[in-house]
């Protein structure tokens, strides 16, 4: 473990630095599910749906989450692994989430955020 940390580090300034434009192009339907608690963020760097997906909110869904992994594919290639990249921009999305948005807890449970911190795994740097 001691040794992904640095990788985690270096992936955490890759993200910062290039992910965040990426996802601030966010279409309105996106903005929309997310405010009304449809979506929430994970812990592996992936959208994930809060109770029962209509067609159409799965199809969302699906399609942002293939533009992250194909992001987390491109920035991995250079220093880490996908699923290294997709965890360490999970922990980012998780602390950008404002008040009322939803999050998934490492334990599995969907939690909406308030006025403190998220609840994050203790991996998140």
């Amino acid at each position: 473990m001691r040794k992904l940390l640095p990788t985690f580090s270096l992936a955490a300034a890759l993200v910062v630095a290039m992910a965040a434009p990426a996802f601030a192009q966010r279409d309105p339907a996106y903005q929309a599910a997310r405010q009304a608690g449809l979506v929430g963020e994970q812990p592996d760097g992936y959208l994930g749906i809060v109770g029962s997906p209509t067609a159409e909110l799965q199809a969302m869904v699906n399609n942002i989450n293939i533009q992250r992994k194909r992001q987390y594919t491109q920035q991995a290639a250079a220093s880490s692994t996908v699923e290294q990249m997709a965890f360490v921009t999970g922990c980012n999305l998780i602390a950008r989430t404002v008040a009322g948005e939803k999050y998934r807890a490492p334990d599995g449970r969907w939690l909406t955020r308030g006025g403190d911190a998220p609840v994050r795994d203790p991996r998140c740097l």
